[in-house]
């Protein structure tokens, strides 16, 4: 690993100390997971009697071991939450330090610049990328930091320190206003916290070019998941009209009009996204044959139809309709009509690109609900591709969790059947 990462640095580390760490200790039997290669560790799985979980303080680092004292791993903790630790080393030689983030960032990044000619990616995310709780997006030489546990909340100045070692960049923004930090009992902010972090940058995708907001845009400013996800949508396009909703900042409908498409609408409910997605299209030239609607995107493509509009391709990349399980049913009928919508829009012989960014929704039920829309607006449909999501968004083989993107690209037929 290099003489860096054996030097032990825990002076930004808070909780740790080379004398001793507080001890987590796992109920009989509670283990399997955590041996088959799971980071997390849930709360019912602690031996509560053993360990005083509710005395520790929320992001300390803890050492972690199972039933019969076998050790396990070092982890971040938090005692309020569900998943009450998370593994970040499981090399007891080596407790996390300042030293680990650097190596792991530096893996991270060797990655990536395998796969991506331009500096424009995800470039850790999170647990795949043996840092659990956090995101980081670059934008050139700009950084994006997403932290959503509290432990890693807590290596905030060590995690400033390494990504600036290993990469150097002009500026740093920390866009920590999810809500989902409020499940960690963490507060929401924006701070830029290196250098003059520009409100807007722009990006290039496919040979299409893209300006984003940092401070205000979705997320950090840009999906890049979906990246070649847009790279297999070009061949359907052509000389093609295409419709493209919840476009956001025109990724999807920019770069569709950049590959030579005769028409695109966007739609969306944000004005301010229409906004951006309509200079995107001046940046690229493509201006002129690119409109945008905004509004509820249920209701557009309802007047859409009572119009007798019809498109050669139409793209559906709505954001999570299913956030929690809870919320399933209402969900997947969303998904359901969403797409019942864009068939009734579509050519006799067209293609619809659908999508689905929620974990709770795999793939066959997607399929299943296109199938129904299908039916129900008598259509024929065949599935053409499938697609996942980026390779900077690698999967953690055992958390089900990080593979959640879904992209389905189907011919639908009429009179065929």
């Amino acid at each position: 690993m290099g003489d860096e990462y054996m030097i032990r640095d825990f002076s930004l580390i808070p909780g740790a100390s080379e004398m001793s760490l507080p001890l987590l200790k796992l109920r009989k039997n509670q283990d399997r997971r955590v041996r088959a290669g799971h980071p997390w560790i849930y709360s019912n799985e602690v031996d509560t009697a053993a360990t005083p979980l509710k005395t520790l303080e929320p992001g300390c680092l803890v050492e972690v071991e199972n039933a019969a004292g076998k050790w396990l791993g070092y982890a971040h903790a938090n005692p309020h939450t569900l998943i009450c630790a998370r593994l970040l080393s499981r090399d007891r030689a080596h407790p996390p330090d300042r030293s680990l983030l650097v190596h792991r960032i530096k893996i991270a990044l060797s990655g990536r610049s395998r796969l991506y000619a331009d500096p424009y990616y995800r470039l850790v995310f999170g647990e795949s990328d043996a840092l659990p709780g956090l995101v980081v997006d670059r934008y050139g030489d700009v950084l994006v930091v997403q932290i959503g546990s509290a432990g890693m909340e807590r290596m905030r100045e060590a995690l400033i320190a390494a990504l600036d070692k290993v990469l150097k960049p002009s500026a740093i923004l920390l866009r920590n206003d999810s809500p989902t930090r409020e499940l960690e009992g963490l507060s929401r902010y924006i701070e830029p916290v290196k250098g003059e972090v520009p409100d807007r940058v722009v990006l290039s995708e496919g040979g299409a070019r893209f300006e984003v907001s940092l401070f205000e845009g979705q997320k950090t400013g840009w999906f890049y998941d979906q990246a070649y996800n847009r790279d297999r949508m070009i061949r359907f396009i052509g000389d093609k009209r295409v419709l493209d909703v919840f476009s956001y900042v025109g990724a999807w409908g920019v770069r569709a009009a950049h590959a030579g498409a005769k028409r695109v609408t966007l739609v969306d409910a944000s004005a301010r996204a229409i906004d951006s997605a309509l200079r995107n299209a001046e940046l690229n030239g493509v201006e002129s044959r690119v409109d945008a609607l905004q509004g509820d995107a249920f209701e557009v493509l309802r007047v859409l139809r009572g119009q007798r509009q019809r498109f050669d391709v139409v793209i559906v990349d709505p954001p999570a309709f299913i956030k929690k399980r809870k919320d399933h049913k209402a969900g997947a009928l969303a998904y359901q009509r969403i797409n019942d919508a864009a068939l009734r829009l579509l050519e006799r012989d067209g293609v619809l690109i659908s999508s689905s960014c929620s974990h709770h929704f795999p793939e066959e039920q997607l399929l299943d609900r296109v199938q129904r829309a299908a039916r129900h607006s008598d259509r024929y449909v065949q599935l053409l591709l499938r697609g996942s999501q980026a390779p900077d968004h690698p999967v953690h083989p055992a958390v089900a969790e990080t593979h959640y993107l879904k992209a389905l690209y189907f011919r639908g037929l009429t009179g065929f059947w």
